[in-house]
C-alpha cells in the first residue's frame, strides 16, 4: 500500500482538476476505466473511493466559484432575481434535488452544468454532497471493473472507440453550454406560474 501512495495522489489530483474544469474536460470515468485497466492489481474499491472523494470535492470547488465568480461578479440583478425563484422552489424540494444529484452521480452525463447552476443559486452544499459522492463511488467502481474487464475480453478498434469518445465529449460539452446559458436566460417564474417559456426582460 505505502508504494501506491505517489501514484494515487497523482489520481487523486489529476480528478480533481478534471472536476474542477467547468467545460470540455475529459469524462472522470474514462479515465478511471483506463486506469483500473493498466493498474489491474490494484483494488477497484480503493481506486473508486480516492475518484469519488477527488470528483466530489472537486464540483463541490466548481459550484462555489461559480457563486463567488459567476453569481456576484458577472450576474445582473435581474439575473441573481430570476436565479433566485429557482432557489426558492429548490428549498422546498430538497429530495428532489438530492434524487437529481444521485441520479446524475449514477450515470455517465457530465455534471460540471448541474453544479455551476447549483452553485448560482446558493444553496447549501452539504445536502449534495454525500449523494454525488455514493452515487460515483458505486459508478466509478463499476466503471473500473466493467472497463477493464471489456478490454481484456474483446478486442476494440482504437479508432472507432476514439471517435465514437470524441463525439459523444464534443456533443455533451456543447450542450451544456447552452444548458447553461438557457439557465441563466430563461424567465423562471413566469415558467413556474404561467408554464410558459419565454426569455428574461433585459429590462427587468
Amino acid at each position: 500500500m505505502p508504494g501506491h501512495l505517489p501514484a494515487l495522489a497523482l489520481l487523486f489530483a489529476l480528478i480533481f482538476g478534471l472536476n474542477l474544469i467547468p467545460a470540455f474536460a475529459p469524462p472522470t470515468w474514462m479515465a478511471l476505466a483506463l486506469v483500473g485497466f493498466q493498474f489491474h492489481d490494484t483494488s477497484a474499491l480503493l481506486l473508486a473511493g480516492v475518484g469519488a472523494v477527488a470528483a466530489t470535492l472537486g464540483r463541490l470547488t466548481l459550484a462555489r466559484l461559480s457563486h463567488r465568480l459567476l453569481r456576484k461578479k458577472l450576474l445582473s440583478d435581474a439575473h441573481r432575481a430570476n436565479i433566485d425563484v429557482i432557489k426558492s422552489r429548490l428549498e422546498k424540494r430538497t429530495t428532489l434535488t438530492v434524487g437529481l444529484f444521485l441520479f446524475y452521480a449514477f450515470s455517465p452525463l457530465p455534471s460540471n452544468f448541474l453544479f455551476i447552476a447549483y452553485g448560482l443559486t446558493g444553496l447549501p452544499l452539504r445536502q449534495v454532497a454525500l449523494p454525488f459522492f455514493a452515487g460515483r463511488l458505486a459508478s466509478y467502481g463499476f466503471f473500473i471493473v466493467g472497463g477493464a474487464a471489456a478490454g481484456r475480453s474483446f478486442e476494440i478498434d482504437s479508432m472507432v472507440s476514439g471517435a465514437y469518445a470524441a463525439a459523444w465529449f464534443i456533443g455533451t460539452q456543447l450542450l451544456i453550454l447552452g444548458g447553461l446559458y438557457c439557465f441563466t436566460r430563461v424567465d423562471w417564474k413566469v415558467l413556474f406560474d404561467r408554464r410558459k417559456l419565454v426569455w428574461l426582460r433585459k429590462a427587468a
